[in-house]
């Protein structure tokens, strides 16, 4: 049977499992709109392409599916560039669909046009090194090879982004709707067969070492490895920090938990670290500027080193291990675990245990005074949803010193490209995937970039929260200039516009969050399940946090 390009694109979506896309409709990427109107995908209509791109990227962090998002040529599809590089960065699954001119015209001066041809901008060359694969589809007798290639990297067990433009002639053409069959839209399941060698060699040092650490990131959430790391954990009784991205890989109020390390939390894993640990062994984390402390030496130095990671780019990246191993995480974790139980290792009683290193509390290092009321919001969140909060986060900082999140919440920091303006629309995203708690925690910067968005929510009927840090500054750059430029404060303050008359706007409620005593008030009154809520919180521009990013 034979059918349009457009309505083999929309049932290759289909067969992918895509059930929701996010996008803006134009011109040159109405045929597949048109095919969209008799499938069951629902289509989302975004405020700003950026905002598509970022919502798919928050479902795919939030579903670890696909996430999908739509747009038209030229600048539907160059709007998109912020939320793909994002989501190159975090290695998402995220599937970007755009139009384009008819081929007959490239290099003619079409409107819109993208093709690279006659002086126009060229949108392969654009999104090259933001994607893993893209490319504009000028010819239907290579779409099946298209179509596998991006499937391929889609599915894979460490996936990126793809983008597939297709000019408007070529998505009426007709083709013969079989070109699917032999098109991968599944998985592969991969047997595995326990590796004997790398589990005994992991098992050796951890034995041998009498204080080894774990440090956890994000690369043990992305292959389910939550139960088996804390399995190793309580059975030989290792501490574990996390990277930023992990926070919550194991229950952060739990003993052995030693909280996120990184040059802006508290200091307790590093000092751990630094101060006791012989062995450590790091899991699917990559060794950057935040999570080393600037690739600080004493961390590691003197130390044995395990690394364990399924992409082979992060293995020794920036540090020599004793024992580096490229694979999936839950099942060399599931190899060690099955190798300690072979041994008849008993699991270390937790009173044989040396106690961790450091304060037991929050982040007071890092914030000595004047956030008070932020740390009231996080130890409320923890308070009243304990396993079911969904936090998307755009300031980082604070959370990560003020909120422990447990093994059953989820916590999304924005630390792929860290850009202003992500945290609205990627937690409406992930409200579309399965409605929960949701909160996008961000600073009055931010919001102004993306807060369209929330009519989103609106239109769509998404409940969700946003902490919105009132302090009419660009805090972090206000901070900088502060420490690095004596204060020689530019282009960082503005005036921002009344909140509550903003909220009343779209049709939301407003709750200023200006004392203790309120904040606690908004957990009790407030409808944070299935409201959508601006919580407007003022902190003081002149109050900053106690480290330095040294520029």
């Amino acid at each position: 049977m034979n059918i349009t390009v457009s309505e083999l694109v929309v049932s290759y979506m289909e067969r992918l499992g895509i059930r929701h896309v996010f996008g803006m409709p134009g011109a040159h990427i109405l045929p597949v709109y048109d095919a969209l109107y008799d499938s069951d995908i629902q289509t989302v209509l975004v405020k700003h392409e950026q905002g598509a791109s970022f919502m798919a990227g928050g479902y795919a962090r939030a579903s670890g599916s696909i996430g999908a998002c739509i747009t038209t040529a030229g600048p539907g599809a160059t709007n998109l560039v912020t939320g793909i590089a994002n989501a190159h960065a975090d290695r998402q699954p995220v599937l970007a669909i755009t139009g384009e001119t008819s081929t007959h015209i490239f290099g003619r001066g079409g409107l819109q046009e993208s093709s690279g041809e006659g002086g126009s901008i060229d949108q392969i060359a654009l999104f090259q090194g933001i994607t893993r694969y893209n490319r504009i589809v000028e010819r239907t007798d290579y779409l099946g090879n298209v179509l596998n290639r991006a499937s391929r990297i889609l599915l894979a067990d460490d996936p990126g982004p793809v983008l597939l433009s297709f000019p408007f002639n070529v998505q009426k053409e007709k083709v013969d709707a079989a070109v699917l069959d032999d098109v991968m839209t599944r998985a592969h399941v991969q047997t595995h067969e326990p590796s004997c060698a790398n589990a005994t060699d992991i098992v050796n040092l951890l034995l041998q070492a009498r204080h080894p650490v774990i440090v956890a990131g994000y690369g043990c959430i992305r292959a389910g490895a939550r139960e088996q790391l804390e399995r190793l954990s309580r059975w030989l009784n290792i501490p574990v920090a996390s990277s930023l991205k992990a926070k919550g890989v194991i229950d952060e109020s739990s003993a052995l938990s030693l909280g996120s390390l990184g040059v802006s939390s508290s200091g307790k894993a590093y000092r751990h670290i630094v101060e006791q640990a012989d062995l450590v062994m790091i899991l699917g984390a990559a060794f950057n500027e935040r999570t080393s402390y600037v690739w600080d030496r004493e961390l590691l130095n003197g130390r044995k080193v395990i690394q364990v990671d399924v992409n082979p780019e992060q293995l020794e990246k920036v540090f020599s291990a004793d024992l580096a191993i490229q694979g999936d995480i839950r099942k060399i974790l599931d190899d060690v675990l099955r190798n300690l139980e072979n041994r008849g290792v008993e699991e270390t009683p937790p009173a044989a245990a040396e106690p961790v290193a450091g304060d037991s509390g929050r982040g007071y290092e890092v914030f000595q005074s004047g956030f008070a009321l932020v740390e009231t919001f996080f130890r409320e969140l923890e308070r009243h949803f304990p396993d079911n909060a969904v936090v998307f986060d755009d300031n980082i900082i604070f959370a990560q010193n003020f909120y422990r999140v447990s093994s059953k919440a989820r916590y999304y920091p924005n630390s792929g490209i860290s850009s202003l303006g992500h945290a609205i629309p990627a937690a409406i995203g992930a409200q579309f995937h399965e409605p929960a708690p949701c909160f996008a925690v961000l600073g009055d910067g931010g919001f102004q970039m993306c807060c369209m968005e929330i009519m989103t929510a609106v239109n769509y009927e998404r409940p969700l929260n946003i902490l919105l840090f009132n302090n009419a500054t660009m805090g972090l750059i206000r901070k900088n200039q502060h420490q690095q430029y004596d204060q020689r404060f530019i282009d960082c303050d503005f005036i921002n516009p009344d909140y509550r008359k903003l909220a009343d706007s779209f049709g939301i409620n407003h709750v200023l969050a200006d004392s203790e005593a309120a904040v606690e008030r908004l957990f009790r009154e407030t409808d944070l399940v299935g409201g959508i809520n601006l919580i407007e919180m003022p902190i003081d521009r002149n109050s900053f946090p106690n480290y330095s990013s040294r520029r």
